[in-house]
């Protein structure tokens, strides 16, 4: 396993991030494909028995059994040498003062912690001044119940709003940005990258294998995940002829190199400077499929081959 320090912060990272949004309590709405606890744990539980300490959740995911569940796998380990986070917006009040101060005490208790090590704003709020927010996570962080925050899923105007606003009012700086990026849907380029870039914050892409679709060479054969979660199953679908043919050139590097295709997908995640790529799974096979992926580094000449095909796709802020 490779390690990586977090932006302006103390924390040291594996370079794979373990996502839990396949963890929790299964309901009748997008969270259907999930698994129980026992799966749940095991999958943890294997992943930092293979250097992974790193772990995401939200605490919308599954209802926060997703915290729940990931809170108790973890119990057996020493909770410093493991690196949370979290997020809050999906929930009353979204970023409001009001309601930081009370997800985060119900991210606490989900987790049965006494701090957070980063706590993500999954969303952009339009209904509360940034100031206000902002406010709310400095004085969580002197309370001790977060040690850092993030961003995820944002236009670049809008994260460049919270940085500049936190350098003025004299708060800790963002750690992380957590953006939709992968070989098929890259807009991020054009300005929230490189103003993170310019920030010093370190980027934890989430869907890497866009669903899957840079994983298989079938690609529109779907799993019970595709099949079940309705963002899943439609982000691509504007663009599929297209992102169809990169997902070959996935499969032709692949089979240059003897390796799967995500690891092609996630190796060109480290090559384009992502810190630590967020990877979801059900099965521990897919677990061992993604730690081989650092014996593989693309050349200059791999790198445009997958990126020729490109096409501008539509904004997607949404998980």
């Amino acid at each position: 396993m490779e390690y990586i320090k977090l932006g302006n912060s103390d924390l040291k990272v594996s370079r794979l991030c373990l996502g839990c949004m396949s963890f929790g309590e299964a309901d009748q709405g997008q969270y259907q494909w999930t698994l129980d606890y026992d799966e749940s744990k095991k999958i943890i539980l294997e992943a930092y028995k293979n250097g992974i300490n790193f772990f995401d959740t939200a605490n919308n995911y599954s209802n926060g059994s997703s915290e729940r569940y990931l809170g108790r796998a973890i119990k057996q380990l020493k909770r410093e040498d493991v690196v949370i986070t979290t997020k809050c917006y999906f929930n009353e009040g979204k970023l409001s003062p009001e309601a930081i101060h009370r997800e985060v005490l119900k991210s606490l208790k989900n987790l049965d912690t006494d701090y957070i090590d980063i706590l993500v704003l999954h969303r952009f709020d339009y209904d509360t001044p940034v100031e206000d927010t902002l406010k709310a996570l400095h004085e969580e962080v002197n309370l001790g119940h977060i040690r850092y925050y993030g961003a995820s899923a944002m236009y670049g105007y809008q994260f460049a709003e919270y940085c500049y606003k936190a350098k003025e009012l004299g708060y800790q700086p963002f750690t992380t940005l957590q953006n939709h990026y992968n070989l098929i849907y890259r807009e991020d380029e054009r300005d929230l990258i490189p103003l993170a870039q310019q920030f010093g914050v370190s980027r934890t892409s989430f869907a890497p294998y866009a669903s899957g679709r840079l994983a298989r060479k079938q690609y529109d054969e779907g799993s019970k995940r595709f099949l079940l979660d309705s963002k899943e199953g439609t982000r691509y679908d504007k663009t599929e002829e297209a992102d169809s043919r990169i997902a070959k050139r996935v499969s032709d590097v692949a089979e240059k190199y003897g390796v799967s295709m995500s690891n092609v997908a996630l190796a060109w995640q480290f090559a384009k400077g992502v810190a630590s790529p967020i990877v979801g799974m059900t099965k521990q096979k897919h677990l061992y499929d993604a730690l081989n992926c650092f014996k593989l580094k693309l050349t200059d000449e791999d790198i445009a081959y997958l990126e020729e095909l490109y096409i501008p796709h539509p904004i997607n802020c949404n998980r």
